[in-house]
């Protein structure tokens, strides 16, 4: 239609002037909504930045994974996974003894390779026992420091699993098996450095003003598995005494929250360089068997091991060189109970076995944990962490208004006292037993609570017990 006059002109231009910017930013919303990044916040290659990301709230909840250490370590098991470096560089005297009586001189670690054989891994097999353990995510060694990669790493040029020995791709195998078998969370453990790679020794001798190691193979590894396989959780390890700076620590994670596949729920730890544990990074570690025995403002992990001295297989392993159940139990409920999460080691055999001993462990943990599960997953610290009368911890769901008293010693005496809880009216009950208890307030602080009698096969559970409490302070 054509205007003639200015007037008309004039209300045309006008209204031009409200709808197009307002289409156009109806697009530009249509846009970010479908858009991959949708409006997920842009992390800047610093730790202040990266620092400030929330931590995806799954980790939180989950509470309990299994860690798996598995490598050509696992052919001579013997000593440790540190093996080929007690044996090489340290010369351990154990260790030296160890290959000159059962290996023939000239004998390498690479040799331990093509023995690095699997016949017996079956990742479904895994999936099952790992599912029974009652953990909810699970990290596995893609690459320990000898530089041996479970998967076929272009960087890993005829030092990983599907060129040498297994033949096979470990690390998918296992993440299709969990993913299509579980619920639960698949990570991945990679190390940075690796001690006999000669560029890392070229870096390390300049000091590390040089960087062809991480440009070559540490950095392309992790863009790799990555992009690849799509962890939840990066469990980074092994800095070589060199800082964020060298490993660019900072420019990857950037990449990690912004770009990569599983920027959405992927967690990291704080082993990202010297400096940065226990500082800067996802949840923190600290240190191998961290379990600090109060609260921190920071979520944080216990990583530790079944077997006390080595977190891949011994085959001269003893057993009181295995963490009994008790132990077990008693790690995980003073880790939740303080706001940290349990990563449980096991280490299989160079032919992919997880062992019996191993299997049982993973299996009674998953009993207590079918009775007990609710006082652990979902969980929240309480105003106290430990009972001030009865050994025992607490835990705590705020939405229910619900805490937990989980004891370590059945009362034989018939009688608990709990010297914390603040109660004048409410329910007391045993986890898997029917009916509510009898119990007695002490006063302002504290309860008297009398435990049904059972036979030890009339208890719900071994190992350790809950009291569902409600109406407490």
């Amino acid at each position: 239609r054509t205007f003639h006059n200015a007037s008309q002109r004039l209300l045309l231009s006008q209204v031009a002037g409200c709808v197009f910017p307002l289409v156009a930013m109806l697009l530009l919303l249509l846009f970010l909504l479908l858009s991959p990044q949708g409006c997920s916040a842009r992390y800047d290659p610093t730790w202040e930045s990266l620092d400030s990301r929330p931590l995806p709230t799954w980790f939180d909840e989950v509470k309990f994974g299994i860690f798996i250490h598995w490598g050509v370590f696992s052919v001579p098991s013997f000593g440790s996974e540190w093996f080929w470096w007690y044996w090489q560089k340290e010369k351990r005297q154990p260790y030296v003894k160890f290959m000159e009586t059962n290996y023939p001189p000239g004998f390498s670690y690479e040799d331990f390779g093509p023995l690095f054989t699997a016949e017996f891994f079956d990742a479904n097999q895994w999936a099952d026992i790992l599912k029974a353990s009652g953990a909810k995510y699970v990290v596995l060694t893609s690459k320990h420091h000898e530089g041996f990669t479970l998967w076929g790493s272009k960087y890993s040029w005829n030092w990983n699993a599907v060129s040498v020995g297994p033949k096979r791709d470990i690390v998918a195998e296992l993440a299709t098996s969990i993913r299509n078998k579980t619920d639960l969370h698949f990570g991945l453990y990679h190390s940075l450095f690796e001690w006999f790679n000669p560029l890392f020794l070229y870096d390390a001798s300049n000091v590390f003003k040089t960087r062809q190691f991480p440009t070559a193979k540490s950095l392309p590894e992790l863009y790799e598995i990555v992009t690849k396989y799509q962890p939840e959780i990066l469990w980074s390890d092994g800095n070589g005494n060199a800082p964020d700076t060298y490993w660019n620590s900072t420019g990857f994670l950037a990449w990690l929250y912004n770009d990569s596949p599983v920027r959405d729920t992927v967690v990291t730890n704080d082993r990202w360089g010297v400096g940065s544990i226990c500082k800067h990074g996802g949840y923190y570690t600290c240190s191998d068997r961290y379990n600090p025995g109060h609260l921190l403002p920071h979520k944080w992990e216990n990583c530790m091991t079944i077997d006390k001295w080595s977190w891949g297989y011994r085959r001269n392993a003893q057993l009181s060189d295995y963490l009994t159940t008790e132990e077990l139990i008693k790690q995980l409920v003073e880790t939740v109970s303080c706001g940290g999460n349990l990563l449980m080691n096991i280490g299989p055999t160079h032919d992919g076995r997880i062992d019996v001993i191993f299997q049982e462990r993973l299996r009674q943990m998953g009993d207590w944990l079918r009775v007990n599960g609710e006082a652990i997953y979902g969980t929240k610290p309480w105003r106290t962490q430990n009972d001030t009368v009865t050994p025992g911890v607490y835990t705590f769901k705020p939405k229910e208004e619900t805490v937990y008293a989980i004891f370590l010693k059945w009362p034989i005496s018939g009688t608990l006292v709990l010297g914390d809880p603040k109660t004048i009216i409410g329910e007391t009950q045993l986890i898997g037993h029917k009916g509510q208890l009898k119990w007695v307030s002490l006063g302002e602080k504290g309860m008297t609570v009398a435990v049904p009698q059972l036979t030890p096969n009339q208890l719900p559970c071994q190992w350790g017990w809950t009291l569902q409490l409600t109406n407490v302070k």
